[in-house]
């Protein structure tokens, strides 16, 4: 029995993997200060002998005996890491060092959640991993872009340095039940305000494009990375090749729902990256992976959660 340690494991992504680690037959350590994981999201796994819960913040050391981290720690949505910026670059960069000083200690394998942040707003469309990007370092969401792209220099220094066995994920956008409604992303915001009859607040001309990929595909991306050969690094894309404009989004949100809400423009954030699209064709290649649940699927099955949250 793997013992496995997940950080940010009360959050939207980390509540998915503690569930399906522990199908597995996995024994998971969730590690989580709760500054945006929410206790009800692992509520179910409590009575779990094999789940523990443990309310830590990782920008303090952890010493735990562990076989394999996944290192998902950090706000991860613009309206909660622009909300303590620094706090949100100690998570990423004091957060990483610890964990890989932690893997290091007990020989883990370790994996990072990185993000399609480490591309900015690209030039290159669609990205692949081996585009470097073209981020702000001084603008509002530098913080969370640039503590993921350091915490990825960190990632590899270890490894070249110290041998350290890591595995380094790039997530593109991820949506489905588990999402906070008031996160701020672009499908929870569209979700929630029409199904309170709400007007749909597009920001910019809507013209934008974003790829939405389904997080039981992500959660399989990474199920997978951590288990390819010593040798495999990464940095690996996982996200929905599919490309939607915010507009389109927004239409079929409307459609699912039934809402009568308008739609709304305002201007478009600072920094806020006209393009992101995934080149997957590595976890093609590396993982075999590819998305399997459609925009369409995926955003009625989104929409079931948040009435039912929004009805209690």
């Amino acid at each position: 029995m793997k013992k496995i340690l997940v950080t940010g494991g009360a959050g939207f992504l980390g509540s998915h993997l503690c569930e399906r680690l522990l199908d597995r037959g996995a024994d998971v350590l969730c590690v989580d200060n709760f500054f945006t994981g929410d206790k009800r999201n692992i509520l179910h796994l409590l009575a779990d002998p094999r789940f523990e819960l443990m309310r830590h913040d990782i920008t303090f050391p952890l010493y735990v005996e562990v076989d394999e981290i996944y290192n998902l720690a950090c706000p991860a949505s613009p309206v909660h890491y622009q909300f303590d910026p620094v706090q949100t670059t100690k998570t990423s960069v004091h957060g990483a060092i610890n964990m890989l000083g932690l893997a290091k200690r007990v020989k883990a394998r370790i994996m990072q959640a990185s993000t399609s942040e480490v591309y900015g707003d690209p030039e290159v469309h669609p990205q692949p991993e081996s585009y470097w990007g073209k981020v702000n370092p001084v603008g509002p969401r530098s913080c969370y872009d640039e503590g993921k792209r350091c915490a990825e220099t960190l990632f590899f220094d270890y490894h070249r340095q110290h041998g350290l066995d890591i595995k380094v994920v790039r997530i593109f956008n991820t949506y489905g039940p588990g999402m906070h409604p008031g996160d701020g992303r672009v499908v929870s915001n569209f979700i929630v305000q029409a199904l309170k009859g709400d007007d749909i607040t597009i920001y910019g001309d809507g013209s934008q494009s974003r790829s939405f990929c389904y997080v039981d595909d992500m959660i399989d991306a990474f199920l997978l990375m951590m288990g390819t050969e010593k040798g495999f690094t990464g940095p690996l894309n996982a996200g929905n090749p599919g490309e939607c404009t915010i507009l389109e989004l927004a239409e079929k949100v409307l459609d699912i729902t039934g809402s009568r809400g308008k739609l709304v423009y305002k201007e478009l954030p600072c920094d806020d990256p006209r393009q992101r699209r995934p080149d997957v064709s590595m976890a093609k290649n590396k993982l075999g992976w590819e998305p399997k649940v459609s925009l369409d699927e995926g955003l009625r099955e989104t929409v079931r959660y948040f009435r039912k949250l929004l009805s209690c």
